[in-house]
């Protein structure tokens, strides 16, 4: 990966390199921890945090529901993401931060709450999550054989590190597949989400998207549902059906590192033409417009670093 300057932990800039945790840290061995992904790009007014302000709320609601009690407020952690960007002095077209509470070193058993909770931020240049060809020509998408975990087997809306698991697996499964990404059914057959983003799918002019019923609330997708809905598209939130994607006219994943991905086979089925279909290529436009200050519109979801 790219190296940066620093890392932000408990308040400090500490040398990347120097940036390091106990080996019996409680997080490392029970998995009880809440991270973010936010992302900045260089727009003409310099670099600018898309959503800071979401994804840190996101962070701390996160570690509310995982019994997390973190030492510093959303307004604490805002700033030490903007300083930590320019410390590092990056050049870069976008850089991904990378948030994360976690249970550090002190004590050892499955009961958390006397372990010292910890908060650190990286960041770092990080270019398309899903490759460059695929976020021009889309990717092969695989329907995964593990079911996104239950709600009623662990706290979904969370971010947080153990629900990832889940993720690995079914990610794992489609790369040895021959596949770029997975995407994970719930208990009941119905789209839930991809290892790391949300799914969208476009059938007669229609953009649907399921519910987060049993996925994580996305910011993106959140994002996407209101420009499409801006540029006069009518946008549907319902339970999906693997059998509908296959017969979809596009498709494509939103997420902070995904951005808008299209999907181009699911399964071995082609839709549509097999690329970045008209729909998906003026939401994809639409969105880099808007994070990369092109859009006034929308300028008050980017925080600026002076």
């Amino acid at each position: 990966m790219n190296e940066a300057k620093f890392i932000w932990m408990n308040g400090k800039l500490v040398p990347w390199n120097d940036a390091k945790i106990h080996v019996l840290s409680h997080t490392l061995h029970y998995g009880n921890g809440a991270i973010e992904g936010t992302k900045a790009y260089k727009t003409p007014k310099g670099y600018a945090i898309f959503r800071l302000n979401d994804h840190t709320k996101r962070l701390l609601e996160s570690s509310k529901i995982t019994l997390l009690d973190v030492p510093y407020t959303l307004e604490e952690l805002n700033e030490a993401q903007i300083q930590l960007l320019k410390a590092n002095e990056f050049t870069g077209e976008n850089v991904y931060l990378r948030p994360i509470v976690y249970l550090g070193y002190g004590v050892m058993g499955v009961y958390h709450k006397e372990a010292p909770v910890d908060v650190s931020i990286a960041a770092w240049e990080w270019g398309a999550y899903l490759g460059e060809e695929g976020l021009k020509k889309g990717i092969r998408l695989k329907i995964s054989s593990f079911n996104r975990t239950s709600n009623r087997s662990n706290m979904g809306k969370a971010k947080a590190v153990g629900n990832y698991l889940n993720s690995q697996m079914a990610k794992y499964e489609a790369v040895e597949s021959g596949y770029d990404e997975a995407l994970l059914l719930d208990d009941e057959g119905y789209v839930a989400e991809a290892t790391g983003a949300s799914f969208f799918m476009i059938r007669d002019g229609e953009i649907i998207t399921p519910p987060s019923d049993n996925a994580l609330q996305s910011i993106t997708q959140k994002m996407v549902i209101e420009m499409a809905e801006d540029m006069g598209y009518k946008v549907i939130r319902r339970r999906i059906s693997r059998e509908e994607i296959y017969v979809a006219d596009e498709a494509f994943l939103t997420g902070t590192a995904a951005e808008i991905t299209p999907v181009r086979e699911v399964d071995a089925r082609i839709l549509g033409g097999g690329g970045c279909g008209p729909i998906t290529e003026k939401i994809q436009s639409g969105y880099f417009d808007i994070v990369y200050g092109r859009n006034p519109e929308y300028d008050h979801y980017l925080t600026y670093i002076d």
